[in-house]
């Protein structure tokens, strides 16, 4: 797991080179092992390395090949490193490998097979390859949009790097909002790749591929979510599915377990974390490290499921304990380190710290298991909705109309939806979902913004391609998951996860999103996973692997007392960003005031999370000086 960095294009060499120093300064935290710059007459490559396979100073990059003629630079892992190398290792003309690093094998199957190598790689991956005789860079990110890749193009040059503070830091991006990026970030306190707070940057969706040649560009995408689900699996007896789930989970949880440095895993005692730990016990030949972070209320802490999956599979288990002043202390740390703003980055910041602090460089996490089994409210709404569809004949007016009534005798956050919900062209999933995870509705952006109109719903725009590509012949739950998957997973949970543990040199690994499970689990039918319990086809295809205590508990967050903090120990924290966000071009100072003042009379419909997304912004653009 590392950084990595480049230019191509720029017409003064030694000026790319220093931009580049500067990118790779500004994201050291994610790579303090080693620190590589490369650069001839039309790229620069930069690296900072966190070291996890093969640890000598032979694998440090960026990685030439042995004829000097290709040169790499590579974020993540490859986790069938070995098989590809044996393949590479009976072909003629690759030469004899040097060190035992992943980078190497990626670097020898490119030169060897082209960009048709991607196909061919598991693991989460960002990488830029450039060849010296062709002077051709090719960038590529991972199937899932694990790994992240940053990108700037002004006329020929591209600039590259894997955060977006660090583009920044190259002096050749302008601080400038994106108002469509900054209305999106508003919806949903995010901003859906491609598309960043930041004008003119962009993320290289995930996977796809970017190819620079003589300042001109082209772009594809090798893999696509729907395009590989695996049909076959609707056909298949509940036995049938059910062991190939637990097939394919073990292997992809022993794909992960490959690593130089000591590992664990995330164990909060809930069913995902608990699944990963029992598979990592029955693959490893030692015992499993494990790390639960601990609160002394009890209405916050998992502390008591996560011993019983501790001791059930004789894990070497580490409980942190955390308390509110604990975390009130490291929130300034945790805004510092966010490359893009978030609300529930600190806590993801803290677990990453205590971890790391406990002597592990790598941990998996049941990450992506609600997305995949079903395991959120969002999927057994989705599937009333589909139920109540004949509903969807009467016109839209006045269904819009029942939703009013709704929300005014039971006024909520939630209920504050309904009438946009219900007034939906459909009731189906293309049409219901972008209202699931959605934070301000229009009507109540335009008492904060001051736009003349509002740019089209990001989630809605992509969700409208997806079922033009054929996102409507799955299943319907499979088709909640591609909505998740597509949107929520990687724009929050995995750029949370990337941003926070790679602000402390931990990688984490993700075996819930191995592409070949995920191929299999969109195929399945509804009748083989609909949640009548929590993650059902997940449980059953476990057999008794779990303890039933875990698999009947109740499903907790990892959630702290923001809305008590906010009123008191934050308050004034919070009103200082909130009167400055108010003074900036494109907000109403009205209706930011007005917004907090609700919130502390204790207004329903404004929940804690609407107004500390707003703090977390406002913190961002004032640290970032973002114009």
């Amino acid at each position: 797991m590392c950084g990595i960095a480049g230019i191509a294009g720029h017409p003064r060499p030694e000026e790319a080179a220093a931009a580049v120093r500067r990118i790779n300064a500004a994201q050291a935290h994610r790579g303090p092992d080693a620190d590589g710059l490369w650069s001839d007459a039309n790229v620069a490559l930069g690296h900072r390395r966190l070291k996890i396979i093969d640890l000598s100073s032979a694998a440090d990059q960026p990685f030439h090949s042995a004829d000097g003629r290709h040169v790499l630079v590579f974020n993540g892992e490859i986790y069938n490193y070995r098989e590809l190398r044996a393949e590479l290792e009976r072909l003629p003309a690759v030469p004899p490998f040097r060190t035992g690093s992943d980078t190497e094998v990626l670097l020898a199957a490119l030169v060897a097979w082209g960009p048709g190598a991607l196909d061919r790689l598991q693991g989460m991956f960002a990488f830029a390859w450039w060849d010296r005789t062709e002077r051709r860079l090719l960038l590529a990110r991972d199937r899932l949009g694990i790994k992240p890749l940053y990108l700037h193009e002004d006329g020929g040059r591209l600039v590259f790097a894997s955060e977006l503070r660090a583009l920044l830091a190259s002096g050749l991006v302008p601080k400038a909002l994106d108002a469509e990026g900054l209305v999106d970030h508003l919806r949903y306190q995010t901003v859906h790749a491609p598309r960043t707070l930041v004008a003119g940057v962009r993320m290289l969706l995930p996977g796809h591929w970017l190819a620079w040649h003589d300042g001109r560009i082209e772009q594809g995408r090798y893999w696509d979510l729907v395009g590989h689900a695996r049909g076959e699996a609707a056909g298949l007896s509940l036995e049938t599915v059910r062991r190939e789930v637990r097939e394919r989970l073990t292997r992809a949880v022993e794909r992960r377990l490959v690593a130089d440095v000591p590992f664990g895993a995330f164990l909060s005692g809930g069913i995902d974390s608990s699944a990963v730990v029992g598979l990592m016990a029955q693959v490893s030949s030692a015992p499993v490290s494990t790390f639960s972070v601990v609160f002394d209320e009890e209405e916050f802490s998992e502390e008591r499921y996560a011993r019983i999956v501790a001791k059930r599979f004789a894990t070497r288990h580490t409980a942190i304990r955390l308390r509110p002043d604990d975390m009130l202390r490291l929130l300034p740390h945790a805004l510092a380190a966010m490359d893009h703003p978030s609300g529930d980055g600190p806590n993801t910041y803290v677990v990453s710290k205590v971890t790391k602090e406990a002597g592990i460089t790598m941990a998996l996490s049941g990450l992506g298991g609600d997305e995949l089994f079903a395991g959120y409210p969002v999927f057994t709404r989705s599937a009333t909705l589909w139920r109540w569809r004949a509903l969807g004949l009467l016109p839209p007016a006045l269904r819009g109309l029942a939703g009013d009534v709704l929300a005014w005798a039971r006024p909520s956050a939630a209920t504050a939806k309904l009438p946009g919900l219900l007034g939906a062209p459909g009731l189906g999933v293309a049409h219901s979902h972008p209202f699931s995870r959605i934070t301000f509705l229009d009507r109540a952006l335009l008492r904060l913004v001051d736009l003349p109109k509002l740019p089209p719903n990001a989630v809605a725009a992509s969700l409208a391609a997806r079922f033009r590509d054929g996102a409507g012949e799955l299943p319907l739950l499979s088709q909640v998951s591609v909505a998740e998957l597509d949107t929520y997973l990687p724009d929050v949970l995995l750029r949370d996860t990337d941003q926070m543990s790679m602000a402390h040199a931990l990688e984490v690994r993700v075996p819930f999103l191995d592409h070949e499970l995920v191929e299999f689990v969109l195929g399945v039918a509804d009748a083989h996973k609909y949640p009548h319990s929590p993650k059902k086809l997940l449980v059953d295809a476990l057999g008794d692997l779990l303890p039933e205590r875990i698999v009947n508990r109740p499903k907790m967050g990892f959630t702290l007392p923001w809305e008590h903090w906010m009123r008191n120990e934050l308050r004034s924290f919070c009103e200082a960003r909130l009167r400055n966000l108010g003074t900036r071009p494109m907000f109403r100072p009205a209706g930011v005031e007005a917004l907090w003042k609700r919130f502390l009379a204790g207004d329903r419909r404004v929940n804690w999370a609407r107004v500390w997304g707003l703090v977390v912004l406002a913190d961002w653009l004032d640290t970032n000086d973002i114009a």
